[in-house]
């Protein structure tokens, strides 16, 4: 059920994505998720200008996000893992109250599809999206499955239009 956008977007338009993996496990060679995120976003047009895997505590999650969004070459960060509600899932915690701005839909929609393929477990999404510094923030969790659906479903139809809305005077 895929609707036509009521406004297309400027065709072209390459956006600048840092793509952060929390995970107290992973590294480069086993971050699925991070690799997958990375490969759909390039092969859309979007660039990956910071690749980064970071530890599933707080004060590092929240330093990482202020340092990416003063970036100017940054229009998008994208988290992945910890967005669950065991005792070292923190990236909600930490970046939630941050938001300048939270896009509700984005967590909804993305709940609402995730229901669809995995029933109820779905509740235990923290899957989150906003406003940072004139950024977008998309935290998501870790599973490759879900990266998947977040990106492809929600986050790159309407990546441009959402940047493009920020960059208004």
């Amino acid at each position: 059920m895929h609707k036509q956008n009521p406004h297309p977007d400027p065709e072209n338009i390459s956006l600048g994505c840092a793509v952060i993996t929390v995970s107290d496990t992973r590294t480069v060679e086993t971050d699925k998720s991070g690799q997958l995120l990375q490969e759909i976003l390039r092969s859309s047009g979007h660039s990956t200008t910071q690749y980064l895997i970071i530890k599933d505590e707080k004060l590092a999650i929240v330093a990482q996000m202020e340092a990416l969004c003063q970036r100017e070459d940054i229009d998008a960060v994208i988290f992945n893992g910890g967005t669950g509600i065991a005792p070292r899932d923190t990236t909600y915690d930490a970046i939630e109250h941050l938001l300048e701005k939270i896009l509700p839909g984005f967590g909804e929609l993305f709940r609402w599809l995730s229901y669809q393929e995995i029933g109820s477990r779905a509740i235990a999404s923290r899957a989150v999206a906003g406003i940072y510094k004139s950024k977008l923030v998309f935290s998501l969790p870790g599973s490759t499955n879900a990266v998947k659906l977040a990106v492809e479903k929600l986050i790159l139809p309407e990546l441009v239009h959402l940047v493009l809305q920020l960059r208004k005077n």
